[in-house]
């Protein structure tokens, strides 16, 4: 039994293959997400759990070195999630963040309902 950390075993897995340079999205529940994308679907049931709660739990777990939003999110609740726990946002059309997904190594889902709660995360190093 895991003493603290992430618990769920397809999410520590997926986490544990990335490497430097690679893309994890953090969805909410209303993302389309690409046919055969890796996907770890943490939806319990609308707003379970929430954006903030799975951000927060995955960047416990990664190094990012940058991130990107959907400008449609900019100066909402999501772009605080994010800004407050990253920093520097790069936002693009929420219709190219949608073109990000099928790149990503891994796509988180959440059950948050909030619109434009997306972030794609690039991965750092830890040195």
């Amino acid at each position: 039994m895991k003493k603290h950390g992430i618990l769920n075993p397809d999410l520590n897995a997926g986490l544990a293959r990335l490497g430097h340079g690679d893309l994890v999205v953090i969805a909410d529940c209303g993302l389309p997400l690409p046919l055969g994308a890796p996907i770890v679907d943490l939806a319990l049931t609308m707003g379970v759990p929430d954006f903030a709660q799975v951000l927060d739990a995955v960047l416990g777990e990664l190094v990012v070195d940058s991130c990107v939003v959907a400008s449609e999110c900019l100066g909402t609740k999501p772009d605080e999630w994010v800004r407050s726990r990253i920093g520097a946002v790069e936002s693009v059309p929420h219709e190219e963040f949608k073109l990000l997904t099928p790149r990503a190594k891994l796509i988180v889902r959440s059950g948050e309902a909030t619109p434009y709660a997306n972030v794609a995360l690039r991965c750092g190093v830890p040195f």
